[in-house]
């Protein structure tokens, strides 16, 4: 079998230190159909901003930014 070719974390080429919590229009790219967050490999993040990506995603969800579940 080939191997996949390794996808670029976004925000690594954007050179973004910080991920905003408060734009839930960026944030909801990285959520699934239930509302919940992407796996790394899926969307190409490191593991560093794999884990800014979900203190964001958390804040959001508590702010009511964001839905805890589609449902």
């Amino acid at each position: 079998m080939a191997k996949a070719k390794r996808k670029n974390c976004n925000f690594c080429k954007k050179k973004i230190e910080w991920i905003d919590y408060k734009d839930p229009s960026a944030l909801k790219r990285y959520l699934g159909t239930w509302s919940k967050i992407k796996s790394a490999k899926d969307i190409g993040t490191c593991t560093r901003h794999q884990r800014l990506l979900g203190d964001a995603v958390k804040r959001a969800r508590f702010l009511a930014l964001l839905p805890y579940t589609s449902r």
